[in-house]
């Protein structure tokens, strides 16, 4: 019980304290924004995303999410990208380069007990080709890596790949399928996956 009220507490704070940093951004620059809903088969996940375009020459793509599984791990989430496209003419490729932070609360599977909180810090990027057609879709892949060197409290080093296929539904809102694995380092030597699994997703821009 004390346990699940110090992990609502954790969150609480964690989230409070990216809402603050988000207060700190130039929004009256702000261009975009989108709700983004996933399902794997033992996770959840809802992101808050934006764009801004006093980043870079393209401009950045600002993130705040959760990610929710069956073993009760909890990882909250925000991220800068600077983006853009190819200075050649392949304006459908597009590449982004930045940071993301971690945090939240691993639980661990069955009597695995695990019961780690921490953080890292990770850089990464992305890189997004939209094929064009009268029903545009894309391919992406995106990784992220933290060292134990930027990594907080119980964790000891964390990465994340994804690779996905969008779907434009409409003009404001894409349907995707892809494949997500998250690994947290703990205890200098264990490596838990806190996801290793296909998902759907659904974006909704506005």
């Amino acid at each position: 019980m004390l346990r699940k009220v110090f992990v609502r507490s954790y969150i609480s704070r964690f989230m409070s304290s990216l809402m603050l940093g988000s207060l700190m951004l130039p929004w009256q620059q702000a261009v975009a924004g989108a709700i983004d809903f996933r399902l794997g088969g033992n996770m959840a996940e809802a992101s808050f995303l934006t764009q801004t375009a006093s980043f870079g020459y393209g401009g950045a793509d600002i993130g705040f999410g959760l990610l929710y599984n069956e073993d009760d791990d909890i990882i909250g989430h925000a991220s800068v990208l600077v983006t853009g496209s190819s200075a050649g003419d392949v304006k459908a490729l597009q590449f982004g380069v930045g940071a993301k932070l971690y945090g939240g609360t691993l639980d661990g599977p069955g009597n695995n007990t695990i019961d780690k909180n921490g953080g890292a810090i990770a850089i990464g990027g992305r890189i997004r080709y939209v094929f064009p057609s009268s029903t545009p879709f894309a391919v992406l892949g995106e990784a992220f890596y933290a060292p134990s060197v930027t990594s907080m409290s119980g964790f000891d080093g964390l990465q994340e790949y994804r690779v996905a296929l969008e779907l434009e539904v409409t003009p404001s809102a894409r349907a995707y399928v892809g494949y997500r694995y998250m690994e947290v380092t703990v205890n200098d030597s264990y490596d838990y996956e806190v996801d290793d699994s296909a998902h759907i997703g659904v974006r909704f821009e506005f």
